[in-house]
């Protein structure tokens, strides 16, 4: 495999410097706006890190898509349940790092759920709608991230109050298969010193069955969905240096939930609720920003089971999760290309859970008082500029203090350097570390370990970036070592830390214009894993050649085509190859390769009204993402967005 892949990256380069001597005419190289790489607002051209940016343009015409859905399509992301009926719980998986490995940010500050066996964050809980942008920044990022942060993070940068008119507004609604209705309202504006922005999405859906009835015969139900969102910012430009913001945002769904793979279950439903409030500022002359934020967030997931069989059973368990977050950074300019950032941080986490089941044995009651853990950070790192802006670099490190586990550091050092104006080699070594979930430690219901350990890795990377007229790519080759994993023990019920586990593999990525207002995007991955642990099936250590759900190749491609100003069309199609599911003591099942392609359209009758339509799964192809569950089959919804 190795060949393969030395031929493979060795054509990649032929081809774009072939590509870079053919076309001669500048464009602005590597030159977007991120504010994820570094924690300040800076030109992807002054940073060597692997950064995807999913643009306000590209969600507008992602009308009827889902976060998951539409992060789903980027290189290197597998989420499971994206392509599941609404609800399913999201499974992010980053460059063959497994779920909870991939730190979620919304608008640069860590969220998540201290109840959840990883400590993920519920996707489900953000309306596309409510986005304005999306980064995506690969590579281990716990140096100035912290926690979770092993393959990457992800920021979901809210809609803000971005208008100097003191009202605007902007409102869609569509319809679609299985009485699908969705809409969502959003005013916006500027009066003085204030911006505002308030938002409400509402979601529902009759849904399919989630679970797959594999003889047909079963007569399973649908399982619906209905879910809310509200969110509102303000921010006050006290002065020309300083601002200060506010925001909240509360958001809820429900779904109907069955028992198990290829087992319905009716009355079953589970309702996930979602509370963050921040408050923040930004001061900033020239040389000189200085941040500071402060979140509060509470989760609230409830499962109610009621249903009769024989006699009445009743099942109620509600987990409660709680998080804080403050944090001070600030960037200074040191002069002769040189910059600083440094910062300091305090996390708390806390769950609590209550269980009230009554079954043909009796009642039973199980109550998990409030836990809670806290950290301290702090870090820095050092930027480089060159004067002639070719090469770049950031050294840095992070000290971290955990209220039972102790100190711990990171590191990064990330090189990068313009051979010319439109082509970047770039390179990084970094470390990262992932804190046991309060669950995994404490959890009396699901193998709660006090023993275990956090997890370390090192990451590499490297790769290339060229940005030409008609025609720009990016190719990287990266390599990550997890020592003392955590995992789930199917044989002693239990959390514990195995051997490790070693992930190499390939990202590609291109776009195309061959035809003014034509348009070719696409990427593919390649995941080759090994995995050091016990047996899902003895006691016995073993190495397994894959990582679950993570397929060996993937690839995405998008051809979009403007035909007239006021038309615009899109064809794009998935492809996933074989990949291993686990089910419980048993060998683990092997999932089919499929193809899927999906269609979108929209036309805009003025500057104030556009119509949408959009089709997921257009062949209705039979395919299956989690055994046992149904994926979607072919989907259906059109509608309309006003703007004022």
């Amino acid at each position: 495999m190795s060949k393969k892949l030395s031929l493979l990256s060795t054509a990649l380069l032929l081809a774009t410097a072939i590509l870079a001597q053919q076309d001669t005419i500048k464009s602005t190289p590597l030159d977007e706006v991120v504010v994820t790489a570094n924690k300040v607002a800076q030109k992807q051209s002054a940073t060597g890190k692997v950064v995807t940016v999913i643009s306000k343009e590209e969600i507008e015409k992602s009308s009827g898509k889902t976060v998951s859905q539409l992060l789903n399509e980027q290189v290197g992301i597998v989420i499971n349940g994206a392509l599941n009926n609404v609800g399913t719980v999201q499974n992010l998986n980053m460059r063959g790092a497994s779920s909870g490995r991939t730190l979620i940010l919304l608008d640069g500050i860590p969220v998540n759920d201290p109840s959840d066996i990883n400590n993920n964050f519920d996707l489900n809980l953000v309306s596309l709608n409510q986005v304005e942008r999306i980064e995506i920044c690969k590579g281990a990022q716990s140096t100035l991230y912290g926690s979770d942060a092993v393959a990457g993070v992800i920021n979901i940068i809210s809609n803000s109050g971005a208008s100097n008119k003191p009202f605007n507004g902007i409102a869609t609604a569509s319809f679609g298969t299985f009485n699908s209705f969705n809409a969502n309202a959003r005013l916006f504006g500027g009066i003085n010193k204030f911006k505002y922005n308030i938002g409400y999405s509402k979601a529902t859906t009759d849904g399919f069955s989630a679970a797959l009835d594999s003889s047909g015969k079963g007569n399973f139900d649908k399982d619906d969905n209905k879910g809310e969102e509200v969110n509102a910012s303000l921010q006050y430009q006290a002065t020309k240096q300083l601002f200060f913001k506010a925001s909240t945002l509360y958001s809820v769904y429900t779904f109907g939930a069955d028992a198990s793979q290829f087992k319905d279950k009716k009355h079953f439903s589970i309702t996930n609720s979602n509370s963050i409030q921040v408050l923040g500022f930004n001061y900033k002359k020239e040389g000189f920003v200085l941040s500071g934020n402060y979140q509060y967030n509470k989760v609230v997931r409830t499962f109610d089971d009621n249903y009769s069989s024989g006699n009445p059973i009743f099942n109620n368990f509600k987990y409660n999760g709680i998080t804080q977050f403050g944090e001070l950074y600030s960037n200074v300019n040191l002069g002769s290309g040189f910059s600083l950032l440094g910062g300091a941080e305090y996390r708390y986490g806390s769950m609590s859970n209550y269980t009230n089941l009554v079954s043909d044995f009796g009642p039973y009651t199980n109550t998990f008082n409030d836990t809670s853990v806290y950290q301290k950070s702090a870090y820095a790192s050092i930027n480089y500029i060159g004067k002639s802006k070719k090469f770049t670099a950031e050294l840095g490190g992070r000290y971290n203090n955990h209220s039972r586990y102790g100190t711990s550091y990171t590191y990064t050092f990330n090189p990068s350097y313009a051979i010319a104006d439109n082509f970047r080699l770039f390179g990084s070594i970094a470390t990262a570390f992932k804190i046991p979930s309060l669950y995994q430690l404490f959890s009396n219901d699901g193998g709660g370990n006090e023993n275990l350990q956090p997890e370390q890795s090192v990451n590499y990377e490297i790769g290339y970036q060229a940005n030409l007229k008609n025609f720009n790519d990016r190719l990287v080759f990266f390599y990550r070592d997890i020592s003392s994993g955590i995992d789930y023990d199917n044989n002693n019920w239990k959390y514990f830390n195995y051997s490790g586990q070693r992930v190499r593999g390939i990202e590609y990525e291109f776009t195309i214009n061959p035809l003014k207002n034509f348009m070719i995007k696409g990427n593919y991955t390649f995941i080759s894993s090994n995995q050091s642990t016990e047996s899902r099936l003895t006691n016995i250590d073993t190495t397994y050649s894959y990582t679950l759900h993570v397929p060996k190749h993937a690839a995405n491609i998008a051809v979009s085509y403007q035909i007239a100003p006021a038309l615009y069309v899109s064809l794009t199609g998935k492809y996933v190859s074989k990949r291993f599911d686990g089910i419980y003591q048993m060998p683990d099942i092997t999932l089919d390769s499929y193809l899927i392609l999906g269609a979108y359209a929209e036309y805009r009758v003025n500057n104030h009204i556009k119509i949408f339509a959009e089709s997921k799964n257009i062949t209705n192809k039979k395919f299956y993402d989690i055994y046992g569950y149904n994926s979607i089959p072919a989907l259906f919804n059109a509608g309309l967005t006003l703007k004022w």
